[in-house]
């Protein structure tokens, strides 16, 4: 991204009612810094909206801003603050401020969520690109031909996306030492405590991948087994001859490393995944289920409240955000707390020849964990 060294770059950030402030602080401040480290206006930052009247961040506080056309008359970049649902026809008045600057030459990026906006509106189209890990599944299943990385940050030429929150500071933090080199972007990181700086090669480690990593590697390649597998979920016997154990040696080191069997994990995954679905897409309740291995909406709803607490439906609440709400606005019930729900549910009826064949073959349904549970449940806690 060539730049004029005598001249200040100048960052426009779009802002989206119900933005993250923590992302855009992030992105901001060590613009900011790297400013009062050099005494000089390397960097110039503007806040945008549709009008030009102020827009509120999730957190409830109004920012300044001025009209897009104002701000992006002289920008080097454009990065789309990702917020709450937008309306329609709002939502086509933010495409079309994306599409202008990419006509224009600017370079264009995406806090958090706002990597919605830039798929929507055409602009990451052959390009690497990343988004907030529990919008993941459901970005990549509205855009499945987008090369949509799990990378805390993504530059691919004059594309730039970020996970959010303090990925922002490490995207800048890149850009920085760009300009100036690596010694000035420590500095930079220095001014806010934050320790090492993170290139674009590291992957986000949210929701259970931050918590597996001191796991055997037999147990964590039968978690990545089922996570592979959540439409089509398989029997517990053909993952423990996956990963070279009994059922039984399986079912042990899920108790002693998380507390839980098999099968609830298995199902806890395809429950986590039916919510960022619920919550991040529109697709219906129905496909939801049908998406992570269930043959019926009451089943499926009966596991999704034992687990979150709410039917299906109410988890959309209004005003989730573009895709959804920002990411852990709903809480989850904890492992311990659902210990015994499966438990409560009866056994299956005997399934069709055709049906048995399925199973055999590794891709039966839910209920062809209810019976495996049922089979091993004399070791549950």
């Amino acid at each position: 991204m060539p730049h004029d060294p005598a001249k200040p770059e100048v960052f426009v950030f779009l802002l989206v009612p119900g933005l993250s402030m923590m992302s855009l602080a992030s992105a901001v401040e060590p613009l900011r810094s790297l400013n009062r480290l050099t005494n000089r206006e390397a960097f110039v930052w503007r806040f945008a909206s549709l009008d030009g009247a102020p827009v509120s961040a999730s957190n409830g506080i109004p920012i300044p801003a001025v009209h897009h056309e104002e701000a992006l008359a002289e920008a080097d970049f454009l990065f789309v603050c990702g917020g709450l649902r937008i309306e329609p026809a709002d939502e086509r008045r933010y495409l079309s401020v994306l599409r202008q600057a990419a006509r224009r030459s600017i370079n264009v990026g995406a806090l958090s969520t706002g990597t919605y906006l830039l798929a929507r509106a055409g602009l990451l189209a052959g390009y690497r690109c990343t988004i907030h890990w529990e919008n993941r599944p459901a970005f990549l299943e509205e855009f499945p031909e987008i090369s949509c990385t799990s990378k805390i940050y993504e530059i691919d030429r004059n594309r730039l996306t970020c996970s959010g929150g303090t990925a922002a500071m490490d995207m800048m933090l890149h850009l920085i030492a760009d300009r100036f080199g690596p010694d000035l972007a420590r500095r930079v990181a220095n001014q806010f405590h934050h320790e090492r700086i993170r290139d674009e090669r590291e992957d986000q480690r949210g929701g259970r991948e931050a918590t597996h990593s001191h796991l055997p590697d037999k147990l964590r390649a039968a978690i990545d087994i089922m996570r592979q597998k959540i439409e089509e979920p398989l029997p517990l016997p053909y993952i423990a001859r996956r990963v070279g154990l009994s059922p039984r040696q399986l079912e042990r080191l899920f108790l002693r490393y998380l507390s839980t069997t098999p099968v609830r994990h298995y199902m806890e995954l395809r429950i986590e995944r039916a919510r960022e679905l619920l919550l991040y897409s529109d697709r219906s309740i129905l496909d939801v289920a049908i998406s992570v291995g269930f043959t019926s909406t009451s089943h499926f709803a009966v596991w999704y409240k034992r687990i979150y607490g709410m039917r299906p439906s109410e988890a959309r609440a209004p005003n989730r955000s573009a895709s959804g709400p920002p990411p852990g606005a709903e809480g989850r019930k904890s492992a311990a707390s659902c210990r015994n729900f499966d438990a409560s549910i009866p056994p299956p009826s005997r399934k069709s020849s055709q049906q048995k064949n399925v199973a055999e073959q590794g891709l039966g349904d839910d209920r062809i964990h209810h019976r495996e549970h049922i089979r091993h449940r004399a070791t549950d806690p």
